[in-house]
């Protein structure tokens, strides 16, 4: 089952994908069958889900006459994220074997950063470049969003607790994360610890010297979470670990990798993640980048500087379609 999040005549709509071209939604649903589902993801996801069975035996009845109902024409619409109302967006920094290998040393757990839900954009909507963000590249990611509340989820429990996976665009500016985000110190050796430096290579000159960087404008400014068109739900992957990923720069591809390519495994995110933070119903968590390159892109999105040019930037995730967004510049 594919289901997502438009606009239609500016009113938000829960759509659940009949075909390539139409969906129907909650609202039809509601109208024309004895069932009463909510009428947002966050909802549907909270609350609707041991309906699947029920939905998906109704859909199939819609396939099957699909004249007798009020369709969704996904060519007429505005894709909002699927999951415009998601409370938490959790990403994984280094999250692939080609890049991980670059670490000083490995702490060995996944790395974490939040993204703010206001950066959400749907599939077909810009990506918007002002000039002060320096240097901006694109992240081609699978994401998975949290079906019910688990709080220090057992590894071999983990995949349970997915409603279903998707496709993000983490857009990173290195400009605004080397540079507003970011500050350097030097501590007094009075009040240095060894952990403090530890996770680093240094020397005598840069022993008492600390790094603090924050991602908040680097990864959440506005449009800087391209994500959809779909949540397809977890039952229709086999295998999240082994899902093919290709990324496209105005039809060129950059990057054809796998999550097999992740340091952390899927249910290794979810577990470890569980036990920082409480996963509620709608949060997504960002997987990790697609990173291995090709000849025309030997360092794969890091090529791609979206402050250089406008383009069109496009992800297909093997089973959960294709996510488009061009690129605009703006002051």
């Amino acid at each position: 089952m594919k289901i997502g999040t438009v606009l239609k005549n500016e009113k938000q709509y829960l759509a659940f994908m009949i075909n390539e071209n139409t969906a129907i939604s909650s609202n039809e649903i509601n109208k024309n069958f004895e069932t009463q589902i909510s009428n947002t993801m966050q909802g549907f996801i909270a609350k609707d889900f041991e309906k699947y069975d029920e939905i998906e035996c109704i859909l199939n009845n819609v396939r099957r006459g699909v004249e007798d109902y009020k369709l969704i024409d996904l060519s007429s619409i505005e894709w909002q994220a699927p999951n415009p109302d998601a409370r938490k967006i959790l990403g994984v920094a280094f999250n692939n074997k080609n890049i991980r290998k670059e670490v000083h040393i490995d702490p060995g757990c996944p790395n974490y950063f939040l993204k703010s839900s206001s950066c959400l954009i749907g599939h077909n909507n810009p990506i918007l470049i002002r000039n002060s963000y320096g240097n901006t590249i694109p992240e081609p990611e699978l994401c998975l969003v949290i079906g019910k509340t688990g709080k220090d989820i057992n590894r071999e429990k983990a995949l349970d607790y997915v409603f279903g996976y998707s496709i993000m665009n983490d857009i990173t500016s290195h400009g605004m994360k080397f540079s507003m985000d970011s500050v350097a110190v030097t501590r007094d050796p009075k009040i240095m610890k060894p952990e403090f430096i530890n996770w680093r290579k240094y020397g005598e000159e840069d022993k008492n010297d600390l790094y603090f960087v924050y991602h908040t404008r680097s990864k959440s400014s506005d449009t800087f979470g391209p994500m959809g068109p779909w949540v397809t739900t977890a039952n229709e992957m086999n295998n999240p670990n082994n899902i093919r990923i290709h990324a496209y720069k105005n039809g060129e591809c950059y990057t054809d990798d796998s999550t097999s390519s992740y340091r952390f495994s899927i249910e290794e995110l979810i577990s470890n993640a569980s036990h920082y933070f409480t996963l509620e119903p709608g949060d997504i968590i960002s997987c990790g980048t697609a990173a291995k390159g090709n000849n025309n892109f030997p360092n794969a999105h890091r090529n791609i500087l979206l402050n250089e040019e406008e383009c069109e930037l496009k992800i297909n995730i093997d089973g959960l379609g294709t996510l488009t967004n061009p690129v605009k510049h703006t002051q």
